[in-house]
């Protein structure tokens, strides 16, 4: 524990930054991995899963929680998968048991 009133002062100021970043960058990963499962799953609604975590990854780098081209490189690399993206039809149907692939 710091003993000059300066560093005591700074320390809470670090931890009160802590908690407030804290919310910004959990927000913004959360995102992230909710529009990578969705497209790993083939979801139709995947555009705006990327969207939103696009949203998440701007309100973070204007907060200066994570620096503007960590964001910038984020968005681009969803936005590539995205426009390469094709969703799949069958989205949420079961598989039928017992069917066997055709040859």
């Amino acid at each position: 524990m710091a003993n000059i009133q300066s560093q005591i002062k700074r320390n809470r100021q670090n931890e009160k930054r802590r908690v407030r970043n804290r919310t910004f960058r959990g927000a913004a990963r959360t995102a992230v991995n909710i529009a990578r499962t969705a497209f790993s799953e083939g979801n139709p609604e995947t555009k705006a899963a990327v969207l939103k975590a696009i949203s998440m990854l701007d309100k973070a780098a204007e907060q200066g929680v994570i620096h503007k081209n960590n964001a910038s490189r984020r968005k681009g690399r969803l936005m590539k998968k995205l426009a390469t993206f094709v969703p799949d039809e069958h989205f949420g149907e079961e598989k039928k048991k017992g069917s066997k692939k055709s040859k």
